[in-house]
């Protein structure tokens, strides 16, 4: 199998990006509607960690969120898409496949040399008032899916119990 890999360091964001969905994706694929609305951590105050359903929510809604913050930071004013509870995993999986074409828009206009940036005042600054490059957003941006991947991973072996 001869993968393509896309250019420079945007392309291996992207690649990399895309992997992380594509496995998201895999984990999800045969989730029942039953299984997904399941609280599964009811000991938890995060709603956003309470079931699989509510996870994939918070996913897809920060899949965007990130891409807005680079949009923002390009002198765009979008704003933050609210949240959707889907009622099967193959919505969200089309949702994914939606966020990871949003996010190949939002990098048409930026290049490599737009990825670091050293002053905090040319940073994103997040809602938990954090400060990024685009960079460093979109490393985020993967590791938080890696992240909540491992987390539903956990939560379908508790259902399986």
């Amino acid at each position: 199998m001869n993968k393509k890999y896309r250019k420079g360091a945007i392309g291996a964001l992207l690649d990399e990006y895309e992997k992380a969905i594509i496995e998201l994706q895999d984990v999800i694929q045969n989730i029942s509607e039953t299984d997904l609305k399941t609280v599964v951590d009811n000991v938890t105050a995060d709603p956003n960690c309470k079931s699989i359903q509510t996870v994939l929510a918070h996913v897809v809604s920060s899949g965007y969120s990130y891409n807005i913050y680079i949009q923002n930071l390009k002198n765009k004013q979008l704003v933050r898409p609210d949240k959707v509870l889907r009622v099967s995993a193959s919505e969200y999986q089309k949702d994914l496949d939606k966020v990871f074409q949003f996010t190949c828009g939002t990098f048409a206009d930026i290049t490599d040399n737009e990825l670091e940036e050293f002053d905090n005042d040319k940073k994103i600054k997040t809602h938990w008032k954090q400060f990024y490059d685009i960079e460093q957003i979109m490393e985020h941006a993967i590791v938080h899916i890696l992240r909540h991947r491992r987390q539903i991973e956990k939560f379908k072996t508790a259902l399986k119990s």
